[in-house]
């Protein structure tokens, strides 16, 4: 039995829109060839491998260098597609030092006692790649092209049960986070 000509006309003319899509793809692909999608397209394409060494600290409580830097790792194998090796021929390293950490009272009772404290960290990073050329380009903080400096604070209230420790663990992860995100390609 033949097709009414009404159906091939349709059939035909589905069949060219299809040709006409798949070829206009092939033509368009090409020019989208260096463009990179996903998570990945975040981060620079030539660095696989990270080296952070101990971050060093000027604040005289212990191991905030430390623990600032067991952080950062664990940031940048969570969230980077990174990998942290312990040897200084990667591909990058990315340094830092706590400049300064701080705790200030922000709300006192009638007796002068504290009842809130902040705490704030500060600390000056540095990412270089093999050649010892920074990896981030000069921001608008007045401070040399190789140094951008990152600051946190965390809020320690004594009264709800909570301890110094638990504040600088809060204020150091916050300022692992804000360091790993420095990372990320300007767009």
């Amino acid at each position: 039995m033949a097709t009414p000509y009404s159906a091939r006309k349709c059939t035909t003319g589905v069949m060219r829109r299809i040709v006409f899509l798949v070829l206009g793809s092939l033509f368009v692909l090409p020019g989208c060839a260096s463009y990179r999608v996903g998570a990945r397209s975040l981060y620079a394409p030539d660095i696989s491998t990270v080296y952070v060494p101990m971050i060093e600290s000027n604040s005289f409580r212990r191991d905030l260098g430390e623990r600032l830097t067991e952080a950062v790792v664990k940031e940048i194998e969570l969230k980077t597609p990174f990998k942290v090796v312990g040897t200084p021929d990667a591909d990058s390293i990315l340094s830092a030092r706590l400049v300064s950490e701080t705790k200030r009272v922000t709300i006192e009772n009638q007796n002068d006692d504290p009842r809130a404290l902040e705490i704030a960290m500060v600390a000056e990073v540095t990412w270089i790649n093999r050649r010892r050329e920074p990896l981030r380009l000069p921001t608008s903080i007045a401070l040399p092209p190789d140094l951008l400096s990152i600051g946190q604070t965390s809020t320690l209230i004594p009264e709800a049960g909570q301890s110094i420790a638990t504040a600088q663990q809060q204020a150091i992860q916050r300022l692992a986070q804000q360091i790993v995100s420095t990372m990320e390609e300007p767009w």
